[in-house]
């Protein structure tokens, strides 16, 4: 018997992230939490405690206030390659600590 109403795995796994709102959001937060440490590298994550997002602000504590204060002077280019790197708009601003 031959099925008619067959889909691949991405599209059911598609359908479901877009189907649930919360899960798709959840998932994006998780990425732009990795990202952090992709898109600004080991050295970095070597002065940084703790990231991550609540209602569209990231997050991050640092050990450095050098680091912190330089960081502090290029926050919308940082948000905006994190949000590249995610995929989506997921945060709209960043706070250093």
């Amino acid at each position: 018997m031959k099925r008619t109403n067959s889909q691949s795995i991405s599209e059911i796994i598609g359908d479901v992230f877009n189907e649930n709102r919360q899960l798709r959001e959840k998932i994006l937060e998780i990425r732009i939490e990795r990202a952090w440490g992709e898109v600004l590298g080991p050295m970095v994550m070597q002065y940084t405690r703790n990231v991550y997002v609540r209602y569209g602000v990231l997050y991050v504590s640092l050990t450095s206030a050098v680091l912190r204060s330089e960081l502090s002077m290029c926050k919308e280019r940082l948000v905006v390659s994190l949000n590249k790197y995610a995929g989506a708009e997921v945060i709209k601003e960043l706070v250093l600590r």
